[in-house]
């Protein structure tokens, strides 16, 4: 997956709230004339994508308009269940970054079920994929979502109205559960069964032979 680059108050790049491309912008500020005097107003933001000519709008710092954050797109294998709620996430993010965060972490309990899981409790779910050989990159970016999760539905030592940025990583390392987790084993099955079936049936005999 290409690394996304969300946007950010006068950065000079990041990847198009509109487009999506990753590409040049250009900030104005309004201006208004009281009394006659054209005057700037330092709250408020425009900014122009040099790809697709939109703009978005900022207010002290955020973006208003679009509301959707510029934030990774779900993952094409996302499950339906857990995409809807990663959706939602994104519209509301750049409004409420602690809801969308709590958003997601209700994505990735509906995720763990996706994946074989009870879906009852995220730490639970995690310790069981660890037993059956999960890769440690991987139980790290659940665990991320999970403390990270939790921290906006529970008091903690995390404040995502201070640290957003952890809301922004947040919904990076779904999409990377979702292609360790979903997507790479998809495409493994997809490529093996292309394989001719007399292969196939070879790899069967050998797996199935005593002392396997």
């Amino acid at each position: 997956m290409a690394k996304h680059y969300p946007a950010q108050l006068r950065a000079a790049k990041f990847n198009c709230v509109h487009c999506g491309v990753f590409s040049a912008q250009h900030w104005h500020q309004f201006h208004w004339r009281p009394n006659g005097h054209l005057v700037a107003n330092q709250l408020w933001d425009i900014c122009t994508c040099t790809h697709c000519d939109e703009d978005s709008y900022w207010y002290d710092g955020r973006m208003i308009i679009p509301s959707t954050a510029s934030v990774s797109m779900a993952h094409e294998d996302f499950p339906e269940g857990p995409r809807n709620d990663y959706n939602e996430a994104r519209d509301i993010f750049g409004r409420s970054p602690r809801a969308a965060v709590a958003l997601l972490r209700l994505a990735l309990q509906k995720l763990l079920k996706e994946v074989g899981q009870k879906g009852a409790n995220i730490n639970d779910d995690i310790a069981a994929l660890v037993k059956d050989g999960l890769s440690p990159h991987v139980q790290q970016a659940l665990d991320y979502c999970r403390v990270v999760g939790n921290n906006a539905v529970h008091p903690g030592e995390i404040s995502l109205d201070d640290t957003p940025e952890m809301g922004v990583v947040l919904f990076e390392m779904l999409n990377l559960i979702v292609e360790q987790l979903i997507a790479q084993p998809k495409r493994v099955e997809s490529y093996y069964a292309g394989l001719p079936e007399g292969a196939r049936a070879a790899i069967e005999r050998r797996d199935a032979a005593p002392g396997k």
